[in-house]
């Protein structure tokens, strides 16, 4: 199940990110998006889990919760079109 995971703090590491989310399953693979030419985080990313029942806990877990001063946003990812 992939995740969008949204408001996260700036100087958080995709290592932090794993070590919340594996709380609620198993994590395959962290990925917080950057801006192409600064580098900087741009407060968001995608976490996919290896099973929906792991995805669906760390939505309702962490969805609003804060992590770092942030209020995360944690829902199933949509599809580019």
């Amino acid at each position: 199940m992939n995740l969008y995971v949204g408001n996260l703090p700036w100087t958080c590491s995709e290592e932090e990110i794993e070590a919340l989310f594996a709380q609620y399953g198993d994590v395959k693979t962290v990925r917080i998006i950057t801006d192409r030419d600064s580098g900087r985080s741009k407060g968001f990313g995608f976490v996919e889990m290896t099973d929906s029942n792991g995805g669906t806990a760390a939505i309702e877990a962490l969805d609003g919760n804060d992590f770092s001063g942030r209020d995360l946003r944690v829902n199933e990812a949509k599809e580019r079109s």
